[in-house]
């Protein structure tokens, strides 16, 4: 494949060497602007089938297509990147993210608002492609840092974006939700226009059309099958069909992607061991940390006459969950410095055992709410570590003109990997429950299983970075 060798930069250059914190900055907002697009919905999603006329299981494709979009748009993204330029698909993902924005706020039926969430989530990339424009344009010496908060932006907006939006969801119009997304996309677009310059580093070549279109059946049909698994019965025709093609598809792919010239996604870079066995760690890491946001919200809006209920309102939720956005951000600095002085793979399994440690306990203290601001805020500390470690992972593994494609796999995988969490926490909890009134809620016993789940995650995943080649800390 061919590869060009950094030329001169273009004027905007001087701007990364000059202020690498202003380029930092703007790359992480551009990434927190992306997680709270995700996370505007959510206080809406109860309301939604009233808002828009329509039934729950219709109005929960508003959360699904973004799911898709996202899957199908961050491997695909991250190639092009590669090859046209990484600022000119940073801008142009922006760029969907402000059109989803704006067609929500108008939307005032399902179909419409169902197509902006598409768009909203073509937009993913954005992260993957802001720590790849760092590895381009930045000194040495900050890019640990920098790459680790920009990898931890996606858990920083979820969080602190949750409390928000459930702020501006009780007290105006649902459409200012989409409209003040769009505002802040057009804020990180004149921002990315004004501070953050051009890589000079490009492959080239041609686009595998073939390659995006397989990776996109492959991962439209699995993950239409997990996380509509438990609505269709996984025994179901539909479900088992979906995961058939899936995998026939999928081994159609690996063999194109092996005898095509240039592929979509460089599979013996991505099966050398460092590469292979990180991306693997960030799933099964993926599948943790999502367990976190599928408790927490539930114990703490039940009913407390169920007994382990807390009975509190979608506000007090983003209360709990936001510190541990900000200790998530905190720990960027920390896990660059762990990552200099031992290596990036015990960064990871630091972070891992941090995360195993907090549903430990968590296992154990879930009747206070201030129990579970500890808890979300022991597991946000772990979560920053290991963002912050895998992308040094990678990006010391592979070539520097696959940067972006190799960071879109990573960010796919960690997405795969809650994907199925979800799934597996819904079956869980659907058949862990206890009778409440007339209806089922989940049991107390069906929490503490999927936290138990969590922590065997997070040690799974430190085990496997346990076997990820050492390579000396970075000078």
């Amino acid at each position: 494949m061919p590869v060009t060798t950094p030329a001169e930069p273009a004027d905007p250059a001087p701007v990364a060497a000059r202020r690498p914190n202003l380029v930092v900055a703007v790359l992480a907002f551009g990434g927190v602007t992306v997680a709270l697009m995700q996370t505007v919905i959510i206080p809406l999603v109860p309301r939604l089938p009233e808002l828009l006329g329509s039934t729950p299981a219709d109005t929960a494709w508003a959360i699904t297509a973004t799911l898709l979009a996202a899957a199908v748009a961050t491997p695909t993204v991250g190639r092009l990147g590669d090859m046209y330029g990484k600022r000119r698909m940073l801008l142009i993902s922006l760029g969907l993210l402000i059109a989803g924005s704006v067609l929500a706020a108008l939307s005032t039926s399902l179909a419409p608002l169902v197509v902006a969430r598409v768009l909203q989530g073509l937009a993913s990339g954005v992260i993957p492609l802001g720590i790849s424009i760092m590895r381009d344009e930045l000194p040495a010496e900050r890019l640990g840092s920098a790459t680790a908060l920009m990898s931890a932006s996606l858990g920083v907006g979820g969080a602190l974006g949750l409390p928000l939006a459930t702020l501006l969801a009780e007290s105006v119009d649902w459409h200012v939700l989409f409209w003040v997304a769009a505002g802040l996309g057009a804020l990180a677009t004149v921002l990315v226009v004004t501070v953050v310059p051009e890589s000079a580093v490009r492959s080239g070549g041609r686009f595998d059309f073939v390659g995006a279109v397989g990776l996109s059946i492959v991962l439209l049909c699995l993950l239409l099958a997990v996380s509509k698994g438990a609505e269709w019965g996984w025994g179901s025709g539909l479900t088992l069909g979906l995961l058939g093609v899936a995998a026939v598809v999928l081994l159609a792919w690996l063999r194109w992607e092996l005898r095509t010239g240039e592929p979509l996604v460089d599979l013996r870079t991505s099966g050398r061991r460092p590469v292979a066995l990180t991306n693997l760690a960030s799933a099964v890491f993926g599948f943790s940390m999502f367990a976190m946001s599928l408790v927490l919200p539930q114990l703490l809006q039940l009913p407390a006459a169920t007994g382990h209920g807390l009975g509190q309102p979608m506000t007090v939720v983003g209360l709990v969950l936001a510190p541990s956005g900000l200790v998530m951000m905190a720990m960027a600095p920390v896990s660059a410095r762990i990552t200099r002085l031992s290596g990036p793979r015990t960064t990871l399994i630091t972070g891992t055992l941090v995360v195993a440690l907090g549903y430990g306990l968590n296992f154990f203290l879930m009747s206070e709410i201030w129990q579970l601001v500890v808890m979300s805020s022991l597991i946000g500390c772990g979560i920053g570590l290991a963002y912050g470690a895998m992308p040094a992972l990678i990006m010391s593994a592979v070539p520097v003109s696959e940067t972006a494609a190799a960071n879109s796999l990573n960010t796919l995988m960690r997405s795969i990997g809650t994907s199925v969490c979800s799934a597996v926490a819904g079956v869980v909890l659907s058949q862990l429950t206890v009778p409440f009134g007339p209806a089922e809620v989940p049991s107390l016993a069906g929490f503490r299983v999927v936290v138990a789940i969590g922590a065997g995650a997070a040690l799974a995943a430190a085990f496997i970075a346990c076997f990820i080649p050492r390579r000396a800390p970075a000078a």
